[in-house]
């Protein structure tokens, strides 16, 4: 859920780890965030990472047991302090050393597996701080939305905004047309 709020992009197999002792999930690379995977040369599709294998893995309960519960604990205590959330965020809308947005050849750099991550994640120099500061204020009210559950126009309870991402997250529509360099398949 936090993932999602935040708009937390390229989760393949190589960026969602799991702690060995504890079975903890950890992910890395947080380098496509507030919904820059959209404009990735092949879109994603989905609001998370929620495959057959990943569902699998739940056990015999599935997305029905404790996932759905801790998903909507989750999203209920990101909507009691979608505020203080906001107020932290609001520091990156100027902030320098944060880009907001990728070019296209880095976006394409980015789904192909370059190696050369300074050119990926350096600051753009073809955006003016004027455009990055629209993009930075256009992520924020995208962001305060998906806290307020008020997204596609329409409010809604948080068992329902939690039941339609798991919805999008599983459908195959979602799922096939997913970069194949994620392994949707898995």
């Amino acid at each position: 859920m936090i993932g999602y709020i935040v708009g937390l992009g390229d989760r393949h197999t190589i960026n969602i780890l799991i702690d060995m002792s504890t079975a903890e999930v950890i992910h890395i690379d947080f380098g496509i965030a507030f919904e820059q995977g959209h404009i990735l040369p092949t879109p994603e599709t989905v609001p998370f990472r929620l495959t057959r294998d990943i569902e699998d893995g739940m056990g015999v309960s599935g997305i029905e047991g404790v996932f759905r519960r801790c998903c909507e604990k989750t999203m209920s205590v990101l909507r009691q302090n979608q505020e203080t959330i906001i107020t932290i965020l609001e520091v990156l809308l100027y902030d320098p050393l944060y880009a907001w947005t990728i070019s296209p050849s880095k976006a394409y750099n980015i789904q192909q597996g370059s190696s050369r991550r300074s050119e990926m994640y350096g600051s753009d120099p073809e955006a003016s701080e004027m455009e990055v500061n629209k993009m930075a204020e256009r992520a924020l009210v995208r962001l305060r939305q998906k806290l307020q559950g008020t997204e596609e126009g329409t409010a809604t309870s948080i068992s329902g905004q939690v039941n339609r991402l798991i919805q999008q997250a599983r459908d195959p529509v979602n799922l096939c047309r997913l970069f194949h360099g994620w392994q949707p398949y898995l």
